[in-house]
């Protein structure tokens, strides 16, 4: 069975040769998974009423100090029901904040993690200590499970790709976040039983409307465990996320040692390699063992969280064991508190060397062949 889409999608997938130089003609793209402080979740972040503007000039203004030139953001098929052409419009004020700050976002369509019953409205205050308390899956698990239900989802996936297709502002397109976690540490008794069947049967055509839709953007959907070291490897959904994925994007919450491992692997398919989610202090993924390699190696880099607020993500994963109490003395994710102090100030320092040091090589790189060339024989004369 060919699982690639290729051959019959309206726009095929890129490329080798095609990914690689687009990839080469960008800097090293270095960024995090942004959600405003003040929302608990994808929703809250969109709606009309809790959408601000003044909150996300602020803290973007806050990345570009960092250096950051990307951020990783998550919509919400129910968004585009409540209101398609708002949320259009929500999502055009937004890259207009981000281009103004030199950001260029990742637009993630989907996402299978955390709650499985999203509701529109307004969302529930967060349970004290308790890692994203509020965060809700799209498609929820009452759509997942009833194809009658998901006609909908074609509309969201081309209506937004389409409007937006062209549009320089946006970096990526991510498909599908984590789409077969099961959600196991959390909310795995409410999860539909046959959940990694259903989303393998329904990503291809994710992919297709995509696709249809001939976005001059990449198209991504990143794999987020198991061994992927080749594809024989692969199980049949990670080889449907690889194979109509113009670059390819991973998670990676280990130490670096594992974090390089991971990138080596997935050399072996050839194409850019975006990390889009890392960065879990308790777990050893830190600022400064996975940007040393990913910097090492030009992988893009997206950690989880930016200002920490509603999503309670300084809080760990095993919070849903055992809530904390008070703030935990090592933050989980997260880099500034909401005044915008650092919870680090050694690792802003080091993002900022990073990102300083980033953008004079991307300078040197885009200045005129002539004015190089001038500036080595004017050298060499001196000598």
């Amino acid at each position: 069975m060919n699982i690639s889409l290729s051959g019959w999608a309206q726009r095929p997938v890129w490329s080798k040769e095609q990914a690689n130089a687009w990839y080469a003609k960008q800097p090293w793209l270095l960024g995090c998974n942004y959600t405003p402080f003040n929302a608990i979740n994808q929703l809250e972040m969109w709606q009309a009423e809790t959408f601000d503007l003044t909150t996300i000039d602020k803290e973007l203004a806050l990345a570009e100090s960092l250096g950051f030139n990307t951020l990783r953001v998550f919509l919400h098929d129910q968004l585009w029901v409540q209101d398609a052409e708002g949320f259009k419009n929500r999502i055009g004020q937004f890259l207009n904040i981000a281009q103004k700050h030199k950001i260029r976002p990742m637009l993630v369509l989907f996402d299978s993690c955390w709650d499985p019953f999203p509701q529109l409205g307004k969302q529930h205050e967060p349970v004290q200590g308790l890692h994203n308390s509020g965060w809700v899956q799209g498609p929820g698990a009452d759509v997942l499970k009833d194809p009658a239900k998901q006609a909908y989802l074609e509309g969201y996936v081309k209506g937004i790709v389409s409007h937006f297709k062209n549009d320089d502002r946006i970096l990526v397109w991510d498909v599908w976040n984590e789409p077969d976690n099961t959600n196991n540490s959390s909310y795995k008794t409410f999860e539909p039983t046959n959940k990694v069947e259903l989303v393998t049967r329904l990503l291809p055509q994710v992919f297709a409307w995509t696709f249809s839709a001939e976005p001059s953007q990449p198209v991504t959907c990143g794999i987020w465990h198991g061994d992927c070291s080749s594809p024989e490897k692969l199980n049949p959904l990670q080889k449907i996320m690889v194979e109509n994925s113009d670059i390819i994007s991973f998670h990676n919450y280990d130490d670096a040692q594992e974090f390089e491992k991971r990138v080596k692997w997935l050399q072996v398919f050839g194409r850019p390699l975006l990390c889009t989610e890392y960065m879990s202090r308790g777990n050893k993924s830190t600022f400064q063992g996975s940007l040393s390699v990913a910097k090492k190696y030009k992988v893009a880099a997206y950690n989880w969280g930016f200002v920490a607020g509603k999503t309670n993500t300084i809080y760990p994963w095993d919070s849903w064991q055992k809530p904390y109490p008070t703030e935990p003395e090592l933050w989980f994710h997260d880099i500034y508190r909401p005044g915008g102090d650092p919870y680090r100030a050694e690792e802003v320092a080091l993002i900022r060397e990073l990102t300083q040091a980033n953008a004079k090589n991307d300078k040197n790189q885009r200045a005129p062949l002539q004015t190089r060339t001038k500036k080595r024989q004017k050298a060499a004369a001196q000598h």
